[in-house]
């Protein structure tokens, strides 16, 4: 007999013999009624998940460019792009101060007319040494001397014409500009700072392309290759997906692991420095699933709670496998049409008797 039955006839009984009052008898009845615990049920799902190798491992930018100073000497007059700025290649991002450079350039420019004049004059007394030649009116030596004088002239142009460029070309790197297009991961340009050749003044990540190279055992390298899929999971909860892009050809002899570098997209949360946890998916396969708040860890053993059909919760030793979001795979123990107890396991005991709210798939 149910024993919330029996408790209730033997309190019906003792209250009709006069031993407990007709009310008494009746709360007594409701507080025993009441006394089961009210549960919600599922049924396990089965889900296409795929199998995964476990990886571990830091995200980094896919390709890091350093921007620096290609003159020095000068002082920082703008810093026009500050962290975090996405910028295109060519954009400029700083100013160098301009006026030494313009004062050589434009006494380079003068040098350079004086040149072309010289070669004008030589030239035109050339022509008319070479128009006279054989009349006798100047010698075989004078004639030669005019002509290698503008021949001089003409070197001493060329000459001149490359020392502007190098002044132009040495004006255009006071503007410090994007080498590709990305977003600024570090800058330590100061305005007002005098800057050295080759002094670091931007760090940029490339087409803002961050990757998560992974760390995997050895063993499951046989199975992972380029075009795979892969997840991480980031510290706030957020699942990305991205692909393998490159495995490493090599395993470090000290950790026995290798490195799988992962490309993720370029609209991701992801940050440069993260550790994150994860995998690489190998296959899809079935998976018996069930909500990972119906799990029970005691003792080091998970178990889940099933309901009978006289209301007794029974406490399943289960084995569980991957898991995705807020489900968890169920590899052994339980039956596919079984009611599992949703939550609230943990204040359940085996074989007590629940009350079910409703049931649901």
């Amino acid at each position: 007999m149910n024993p919330r039955v029996l408790v209730s006839t033997l309190l019906v009984s003792i209250a009709a013999c006069g031993l407990l009052p007709a009310a008494n008898a009746q709360q007594a009845d409701t507080t025993a009624s009441s006394s089961a615990l009210t549960v919600r049920t599922v049924q396990p799902q089965v889900m296409q998940w795929a199998e995964s190798v476990p990886a571990s491992g830091w995200l980094k930018a896919w390709h890091e460019a350093q921007i620096e100073a290609e003159i020095g000497g000068y002082r920082i007059t703008d810093v026009l792009v500050d962290v975090g700025s996405v910028v295109t290649k060519g954009q400029e991002l700083a100013h160098l101060s301009q006026d030494a450079v313009l004062a050589d350039l434009h006494k380079q420019e003068a040098a350079v007319a004086k040149a072309t004049a010289d070669l004008a004059k030589a030239k035109t007394d050339a022509d008319r040494a070479r128009q006279v030649t054989g009349t006798g009116a100047l010698s075989a030596q004078q004639i030669n001397e005019y002509i290698i004088t503008e021949q001089t002239a003409q070197a001493t142009l060329d000459s001149e014409k490359a020392a502007l460029d190098s002044e132009q070309i040495k004006l255009s790197q006071t503007v410090i500009r994007a080498v590709d297009d990305g977003m600024i991961s570090s800058r330590s340009a100061t305005l007002g700072a005098v800057v050295s050749s080759g002094t670091e003044l931007f760090r940029l990540i490339r087409q803002q392309r961050v990757e998560w190279q992974a760390e995997v055992a050895a063993r499951d390298l046989l199975n992972v290759h380029a075009g795979l899929g892969a997840h991480i999971d980031v510290p706030n909860g957020t699942k990305i997906e991205g692909r393998v892009r490159l495995v490493s050809p090599t395993v470090d002899t000290d950790t026995g692991r290798s490195v799988i570098y992962v490309e993720l997209p370029v609209d991701n949360i992801a940050r440069v420095g993260l550790f994150a946890s994860g995998g690489i998916d190998l296959a899809t396969t079935p998976a018996l699933t069930v909500p990972e708040t119906a799990l029970v860890f005691r003792d080091g053993l998970n178990y889940v709670f099933t309901v009978d059909g006289n209301r007794k919760a029974n406490r399943i030793l289960v084995e569980i496998g991957r898991r995705q979001q807020d489900r968890v795979e169920i590899v052994s123990g339980l039956a596919a049409d079984a009611n599992v107890i949703e939550s609230g396991g943990a204040f359940l005991s085996d074989g007590v008797e629940v009350d079910v709210e409703n049931s649901g798939k």
